[in-house]
């Protein structure tokens, strides 16, 4: 399926849909600490003994609760390495699927919600929430870079001008986390299928530099090479969270 675009032309459905963006947006806004995190290490291991081989079968640091949960026709996973379940920094590296074995494509210093991870999300704790997602579709103010997932073209994604003007650039680019909402919609689709408490509107976005709402933010430069690669025949997934939740 090629690209979708959305035009700014002034329509009923576009009234609505912007009238509705600036109260989604604001899942994606605020604050943090800045930085970013390499990703970790295995821990210590008694003395003597030799840290054990890694799987190449396996996105790596991540423990049998989200690993099993991986679709097995996925061949694209983006892996978001929270530093610590308060922190705000996190890395995040693409890997592929090559025959059986996950390969690491690329890396980027980001972060995520600016209270760090939950696995009971809610709307406002300022926290993201950990799992496994698909990636189904995009978005953003800027023309389509590219995009192999159905891409949503409108200025309806812009940040409020009311925000630090460090944020504006947020959503110039965005990839929808499919956590409750509906998939092959935009990203902007105000349906909480699970309720309006569980939150929503959980992106990839561009980076401000420091802490989310509830979203995962890294470079342009990622969310460009992101939305030029991640491929809806290779079912791309995100798994995401702190270190201790990943490595369960």
């Amino acid at each position: 399926m090629g690209p979708m675009r959305i035009s700014g032309t002034v329509s009923m459905r576009t009234a609505v849909v912007t009238a509705t963006a600036l109260a989604l947006l604001t899942a994606c806004g605020g604050g943090g600490s800045g930085g970013g995190d390499k990703g970790g290490g295995q821990g210590k291991h008694a003395m003597g003994s030799k840290a054990p081989k890694a799987d190449p079968t396996r996105i790596p640091e991540v423990g049998n609760a989200l690993q099993s949960k991986i679709p097995g026709n996925s061949g694209q996973v983006v892996a978001v390495y929270g530093k610590g379940v308060n922190s705000a920094d996190a890395t995040v590296v693409l890997y592929t699927k090559e025959g059986k074995d996950w390969k690491r494509a690329r890396s980027w210093a980001g972060h995520n919600g600016k209270r760090g991870w939950t696995t009971r999300h809610h709307e406002g704790d300022k926290r993201s929430p950990v799992g496994v997602y698909t990636l189904s579709d995009a978005g953003g103010v800027l023309p389509d870079p590219g995009a192999r997932l159905p891409y949503s073209e409108t200025p309806a994604f812009a940040a409020p001008h009311s925000w630090p003007t460090s944020h504006w650039t947020d959503f110039n680019y965005v990839i929808a986390i499919d956590y409750n909402r509906v998939k092959g919609t935009s990203p902007l689709d105000p349906t909480r299928p699970e309720g309006q408490r569980k939150g929503g509107s959980i992106w990839l976005h561009m980076d401000h530099g420091s802490g989310t709402s509830a979203c995962v933010s890294l470079p342009k430069s990622g969310m460009e090479y992101l939305l030029r690669n991640l491929d809806p025949e290779r079912h791309p997934v995100v798994v995401m969270g702190d270190k201790a939740h990943l490595a369960a």
